[in-house]
């Protein structure tokens, strides 16, 4: 369903306010994300919550619209006062109203909506830039700011990694726009669907690969053209399981548009008659990690095969196998944490190696400008 208020942004004049679903706990009645929009006239557009505490929220729009700072006001049940405003869902949500004299990161971020590309708007919740809003992209320059150097580039890389995830979240910041503190609440409303993790085989180690991709937050595809073992039951935890050569699969997916370079392909069925096709066809396609399982004289075998398919140098070195960072587990929930470990850390730009054996904080700290 389209939100109105992000679709009337194009042609919506300022200053308006902005009433926005920062964090919801139990019964609420709407998500976070969820927004209302008060013109300078008192009309309005949108709903936080479906009409229980809407009047109020009116009417710290319409204070912050004559003058009045930013305020994140929290609505529930637990209110000492009975006549207070709240939630009759049993709910309680917290709501930021601000007022708006820059509507262009809100357009930028409507726009990318609308057009079904993956984008991040970053809004301050507190301290001295409330309501600051900064819009990322996974490519390309952000838009808007906090007017803090140091926070907004803390902001434009921890942004990222958030939209790399698929889902909203909220980071803390200290009052000097350091990650190292508290002070400084962002909420990161991400609207882009979750990376995907392409499973090419139906193995026990392909059974905990797609468990734990779940929960590291990928939407989980399984392939193979053995119907036998290509089961919901035998992979409980995938979004889908396809039963097709996994080459045909992928080269379908390729054209239709359905990859990008977030997509992971993990390799895991031990046979070339499965394996060498899909990596024919991956290897060439700027997916964002390619794996594949064996072992080193099998890679070496495979890759001489693959090179006989035509296969460049450079694609090649896209192919990563066997794959996995050493961590001396054998068993398939192991072998899968291994694999994913190295997914995280190519994905993220880590090393691989024991934080100990390192020196400096834990997470890079963005230069100032």
């Amino acid at each position: 369903m389209t939100d109105p208020v992000l679709a009337a942004l194009e042609t919506q004049q300022p200053p308006f306010a902005l009433a926005t679903v920062v964090s919801t706990w139990s019964s609420a009645p709407r998500g976070v994300g969820a927004r209302m929009l008060v013109r300078e006239d008192g009309s309005t557009l949108g709903s936080v919550s479906g009409g229980c505490v809407e009047s109020d929220v009116h009417a710290l729009a319409e204070q912050t619209l004559a003058g009045a700072p930013p305020v994140l006001q929290r609505y529930g049940v637990s209110d000492d006062d009975a006549l207070a405003v709240g939630l009759m869902c049993g709910g309680t949500i917290e709501v930021l109203v601000h007022r708006v004299t820059d509507p262009e990161p809100l357009r930028a971020f409507a726009a990318a909506v609308a057009a079904h590309r993956p984008v991040a708007l970053a809004s301050v919740l507190t301290g001295e830039h409330t309501g600051a809003m900064l819009v990322v992209t996974p490519e390309g320059e952000p838009l808007g700011g906090t007017g803090f150097e140091r926070l907004d580039a803390s902001l434009v890389t921890d942004a990222r990694a958030v939209l790399a995830t698929g889902r909203t979240d909220e980071l803390t910041y200290g009052t000097d726009g350091s990650r190292q503190g508290v002070g400084v609440r962002v909420l990161v409303d991400v609207v882009a669907p979750p990376p995907r993790l392409i499973v090419a085989g139906v193995t026990d180690f392909a059974v905990a690969i797609a468990e734990l991709g779940g929960y590291l937050g990928f939407r989980v595809t399984v392939c193979d053209a053995r119907s036998t073992f290509a089961t919901a039951e035998r992979f409980p935890h995938a979004d889908e399981i396809v039963v097709e050569w996994p080459h045909r699969y992928l080269a379908a997916e390729i054209e239709a548009g359905r990859v990008d370079s977030r997509t992971v392909l993990l390799v895991c069925s031990h046979d070339p008659k499965f394996d060498e096709p899909v990596l024919e066809v991956a290897l060439p396609a700027n997916l964002g990690f390619v794996g594949a399982m064996g072992s080193r004289r099998t890679h070496d075998q495979r890759l001489e095969r693959l090179r006989q398919r035509g296969i460049d140098e450079e694609a090649l070195a896209a192919l990563r196998s066997p794959v996995g960072l050493d961590l001396g587990g054998r068993s398939p929930r192991e072998t899968a944490l291994s694999i994913l470990a190295e997914v995280v850390a190519a994905s993220a730009g880590g090393t691989g190696r024991p934080l100990a054996d390192l020196s400096g904080p834990l997470h890079a700290e963005p230069t100032d400008a």
